[in-house]
């Protein structure tokens, strides 16, 4: 195993280092290794790391403790994902304390990164599921990764939504991926691993504690590009999401309920916050700003805007044909057998959606998401 890869597993395990601190040592030496290249006396100079934390970082029983997660991790077939590797979740990458390593069961794939969360109360009503499933299945239909926390209630509603739909789907733990919890949910992680994936930044033995859920819901939301809250009382964990996506500039969307349920009171305060409120699958498609990259789907299609994937042949016919730099309308007409008039209203239509802007010379390029004013 690379060096930098056991470092990067050690200082996940260290006793007392959680994500913010491993975050703040990244970036004071960045690198793992480098971190356990550093006496304790210069460890102790990082803020917020004391004495106790220096000497658990500086210990060899640490890089043992590593080594035989490894050796665990090989044994069951579960992959070490560290923020140097190349399939390494990108949208992760961007937030503030993203995990030092992951631990994955099944595959992690380009296309994931156009993920979207759907969230909610494990006490769910059947109104909750309903609309968690017909979501989850709409925008995996659309392309759309759908990312949950394998919970009960509206978690376990997004992932069979996604699956059903022959989507993939993502489950982040709160435990490690050895152990499903909640247990009941073991036949549904297996479907997972087939059509997505297991992740967590959690050793393999780690048991379900309350704290943890709330830590791991950065992830949830770190993830995607949105989070969907479907249902949730005032109290409810998928709130914790909704404020982690808001910190990490993610798209938040909840789904209205009866005015007078408890079950959807969380939601109605988000969308009284200025939450978009959303009733399908083509809603949130709308809301949807560009991508910061373009991201690979299946058959090797670039998508460069959500709002691509629900266009339809012709559309997309046209739209392939228009580059960042200005493609003539006459230079389209040649290259396609459309009829000129399909054509010119193709363009229009695609000028509404924002995904081309008309330039000078009777010229488009494509929306440039630099572009603010596109």
């Amino acid at each position: 195993m690379e060096d930098s890869l056991l470092h990067s597993l050690a200082l996940s395990l260290a006793a007392g280092v959680g994500p913010r601190m491993q975050a703040v040592l990244l970036d004071e030496f960045g690198s793992a290794s480098a971190v356990f290249a550093q006496p304790a006396s210069v460890l102790q100079q990082v803020p917020g790391v004391g004495g106790k934390i220096a000497r658990n970082l500086t210990s060899p029983e640490l890089m043992t403790q590593a080594e035989l997660m490894a050796r665990e991790c090989r044994e069951l077939g579960v992959a070490l994902c560290p923020q140097t590797a190349s399939d390494y979740p990108a949208n992760l990458k961007n937030i503030c304390d993203p995990p030092v390593v992951l631990y994955r069961r099944g595959d992690w794939l380009p296309q994931d990164d156009l993920s979207i969360a759907i969230v909610g109360s494990r006490r769910c009503t059947s109104y909750g599921r309903r609309q968690a499933e017909r979501l989850a299945g709409g925008l995996a239909r659309a392309g759309f990764t759908i990312v949950s926390g394998l919970a009960r209630g509206i978690d376990g509603a997004a992932h069979r939504g996604a699956l059903a739909a022959g989507g993939r789907s993502i489950a982040v733990l709160a435990t490690g991926v050895r152990d499903i919890y909640p247990p009941e949910h073991a036949e549904l992680a297996l479907e997972l691993i087939r059509q997505g994936c297991l992740i967590s930044e959690l050793p393999l033995d780690q048991h379900p504690k309350p704290g943890l859920f709330p830590q791991r819901n950065r992830i949830i939301s770190g993830l995607s590009l949105g989070v969907i809250v479907v249902e949730a009382n005032r109290n409810s964990g998928a709130l914790y999401t909704a404020r982690h996506a808001l910190e990490q500039g993610r798209e938040v969307f909840a789904v209205p309920g009866n005015i007078d349920s408890v079950a959807s009171q969380g939601c109605h305060e988000l969308i009284r916050e200025g939450v978009t409120l959303i009733r399908n699958a083509d809603d949130v498609l709308a809301e949807l700003g560009p991508l910061s990259r373009p991201s690979v789907q299946s058959g090797d299609v670039i998508v460069h805007h959500p709002r691509e994937l629900i266009l339809n042949a012709i559309e997309k016919e046209i739209l392939n044909l228009i580059e960042s730099s200005p493609t003539s309308v006459d230079a389209i007409l040649r290259t396609t057998q459309l009829d000129p008039s399909r054509v010119l209203a193709t363009l229009t239509v695609l000028e509404m959606r924002r995904l081309v802007r008309r330039v000078a010379g009777n010229q488009y390029i494509r929306f440039d998401p630099e572009l603010q004013h596109c």
